[in-house]
């Protein structure tokens, strides 16, 4: 059968059980068996395609999932995240835009922690829209802030679906979690500037109201006790890696550690709020692992059956830039973010574009990082991206999608531009990991 033939029928067969409602993993999975028996020789390569399924599960690369995931949800669970937002929001003041700043800085947090950005956008919508609103704000100041967290949740470590793109496309974890420290700072500061801008040019849009003076030495004690013990877990454990004290393995496991003796101290660890984080992060971990077995199982294919090569050879052969190709598979992955999840996205795309990316030339770990970029970016797409509906269902009533096209709008082209500066300096994200 020809490349095109055989791609034809591993595609279709999992598109065909994706429109039937078949979860994504399992699509991968049973189409897989269906290629292992066309390609692969029938009862005999379905148990070779499953004993090397199970063998990519065994990868010491992920161990951070499950840790990174803990870590989050005890974050969320135990009340710590509360209190950081608090606190943050009474260390501003009456800074115009307070509480725009308040969700990039700390939704950044739970969003990162979390690793899912329909589940931060579902928190945040319900927490800080209807206090914004209350407070007059315009709902593009509203809206926009927390649809743009994702964006830096994705980027920033610890970030467990980096984690999982790192190990569907082998390439080191470690080096990937640090790249996107710059970038992710980068990104904080373009949606920093951007919210300041608008409220220069409009400050309706985000009236300042009166809040409960404070001392210096209240804010000081207020830093101390409720933001910094939260920081100092991911910078501890993002500066332990970046200095080779960590593998990622251990720095997500200091990470949770970390997280739960500060629950501990804050009596926020009860044993329904650690059942609870720890049932959210298995669902999650084992949503992860039955991924990394189809992508594993389904790269195989495509290489037994010449699908990889011949659509590598077919690609190359139009002879155009590197820049184009990068510009068609960034296209690619917008498209797709409108019809479907992240984790989908790179379970499809992940064994199609890392081997073109490395025939081309491109850095494995850069490209993973401008990878991760496009499939946030396609999430808040108008007109289809699934962040804009779910904003839809928690935002106040009232609230058209044209409002929450506008809003996002901004905060597109922050991370637009920061693929633009990663494509133009490289070494951003390749410096700190020493690529």
């Amino acid at each position: 059968m020809e490349w095109y033939g055989a791609l034809g029928v591993l595609l279709g067969a999992i598109m065909f059980l994706m429109a039937l409602g078949m979860p994504v993993a399992l699509a991968f999975l049973a189409a897989n068996i269906v290629g292992a028996w066309i390609f692969m020789g029938g009862p005999a390569g379905i148990t070779q395609l499953l004993n090397n399924g199970f063998g990519a599960l065994t990868s010491f690369a992920l161990v951070p999932i499950p840790l990174f995931l803990l870590m989050g949800e005890l974050f969320f669970f135990t009340g710590l995240g509360s209190r950081m937002f608090t606190a943050i929001d009474k260390l501003l003041g009456r800074v115009p835009g307070r509480l725009s700043y308040v969700t990039v800085i700390g939704g950044t947090g739970f969003s990162t922690l979390s690793g899912s950005s329909m589940g931060s956008t579902a928190l945040l919508g319900a927490l800080m829209v209807p206090e914004m609103n209350a407070r007059g704000y315009k709902k593009h100041m509203s809206i926009g802030p927390i649809l743009g967290t994702g964006g830096l949740a994705i980027i920033i470590p610890p970030s467990a679906l980096a984690v999982l793109l790192a190990t569907l496309a082998r390439i080191d974890v470690g080096a990937l979690l640090i790249a996107g420290v710059i970038p992710g700072l980068i990104l904080a500061g373009l949606y920093i500037a951007t919210i300041w801008l608008q409220v220069k040019i409009d400050p309706e849009a985000a009236p300042a109201y009166d809040v409960p003076p404070m001392s210096a030495g209240e804010k000081a004690w207020l830093l101390l006790r409720d933001v910094v013990p939260m920081i100092a877990v991911m910078v501890l454990t993002v500066a332990g890696m970046i200095g080779g004290l960590f593998t990622p393995s251990e720095a997500a496991a200091f990470g949770a550690l970390g997280v739960l003796i500060l629950a501990i101290l804050y009596r926020g660890l009860t044993w329904s709020t650690l059942k609870a984080s720890i049932v959210g992060a298995l669902k999650v971990t084992l949503m992860a692992y039955l991924i990394v077995f189809g992508s594993a199982t389904f790269s195989q294919l495509l290489a037994f059956s010449g699908a990889s090569s011949g659509l590598i050879d077919w690609a190359t052969g139009f002879d155009l830039a590197p820049l184009v190709m990068l510009l068609v598979m960034f296209g690619v992955l917008l498209l797709l973010g409108m019809f479907m999840e992240q984790i989908s996205i790179m379970l499809l795309t992940v064994p199609i574009f890392f081997p073109l990316a490395q025939t081309l030339g491109f850095e494995p770990v850069w490209f993973a990082l401008v990878m991760l970029l496009a499939l946030e970016i396609s999430f808040t797409t108008p007109p289809f991206g699934l962040l804009l509906f779910v904003m839809k269902g928690v935002a106040p009533a009232g609230t058209t999608m044209r409002d929450i096209y506008t809003a996002a709008f901004p905060f597109i082209g922050c991370s637009l531009l920061l693929v633009v500066l990663l494509i133009l300096f490289p070494d951003l994200a390749l410096w700190l990991p020493g690529r």
